[in-house]
């Protein structure tokens, strides 16, 4: 009988290949610093020091951008939280824990980067995203469950990167403001790097535990939920975003998922057995159900959109 892999275990294995994939990463990132982003110019004082306050009148934003703004901002902000789960999971030793540092350090440009320029610009309310980012913070991160932290934590990583990527992209073009666009795809090009590092440790681990790797795989799949989900009206704010193709179940399965287990030939593996064939049996019936759920939801927001456009002709 096979002794099962410990999250030890498999952390000494994929060593080699983390080492590699940190290597390639280093290559890869581009060093940039958050102050170029940021059109200091547009900046005065508050009323503590002399000037006025925040007036809503003051932002250039719509409301679709300001919330996808606030709402990736505060999923930044919770930075420490995800880098206590993460040091847990990956372990603060070698390879492991330089790879950890070296993420969480460029993920902390995202949050500089973003709220120098909103508070610079007066395009969101700065008390109610202080207020925000305090409530956010103290609620925390949600731990992954006891069983296989490791494979877990870097299946969900890999997704929720890939997701974040996708989500930075449609803020920038949603602001339509250049200055704004150009700061978020340099945040998507780091959330990018990250994904493929997690991605390929997800690959390796397949290769290494294909039973137990998929199982994680799929719990984390089938019960996804973006990191932001303590941030105050979360659900609220994410069905508007959702409403206005920020990131809507079709970009989760088609742009996220999908890919993600293409990548990982999930499907096409001949290395599964027990377990791990049920827990791909169960992840294809989830896509199914998922793909129905994404089609009746474009469905209901087609209907919206007519309903708003003949609103509009016959008020004109």
């Amino acid at each position: 009988m096979t002794t099962a892999l410990t999250d030890r275990d498999i952390l000494r294995e994929l060593e080699p290949t983390a080492e590699r994939l940190l290597n390639d990463h280093l290559r890869k990132a581009k060093s940039w610093n958050p102050h170029d982003y940021v059109p200091w110019d547009d900046g005065r004082n508050f009323a503590a020091l002399g000037g006025i306050d925040w007036e809503p009148g003051q932002s250039g934003l719509s409301e679709v951008a300001q919330t996808a703004m606030i709402t990736n901002l505060l999923t930044e902000d919770n930075l420490p939280s995800y880098h206590r789960e993460i040091s847990d999971a990956f372990s603060v030793d070698g390879v492991w824990g330089t790879w950890v540092g070296r993420w969480t350090a460029e993920e902390n440009r995202h949050a500089i980067v973003m709220r120098d320029y909103l508070v610079v610009t007066r395009a969101v309310d700065p008390v109610l995203l202080e207020q925000a980012r305090m409530a956010h913070m103290t609620s925390g991160f949600a731990k992954p469950d006891t069983e296989q932290v490791f494979l877990r934590s870097v299946a969900y990583v890999t997704l929720q990167e890939l997701a974040t990527r996708i989500s930075r992209r449609n803020t920038g073009a949603a602001c339509e403001e250049p200055i704004a666009e150009r700061m978020l795809q340099r945040v998507a090009a780091d959330e990018n790097l990250h994904m493929i590092f997690y991605r390929n440790i997800s690959a390796a681990a397949l290769d290494l535990v294909p039973n137990e790797a998929l199982r994680a795989i799929t719990t984390v799949i089938t019960r996804f939920q973006m990191p932001g989900l303590s941030q105050p009206n979360f659900r609220r704010n994410a069905v508007l975003l959702a409403k206005h193709g920020i990131y809507d179940l079709r970009q989760h399965l088609d742009v996220v998922v999908r890919p993600v287990l293409r990548t990982w030939h999930v499907f096409e593996r001949t290395d599964l057995t027990g377990d791990g064939e049920r827990a791909r049996d169960e992840l294809h019936a989830y896509l199914e159900d998922l793909e129905l759920k994404a089609r009746r939801f474009e469905e209901q927001r087609e209907r919206a959109a007519a309903r708003r456009a003949e609103r509009a002709a016959a008020a004109g």
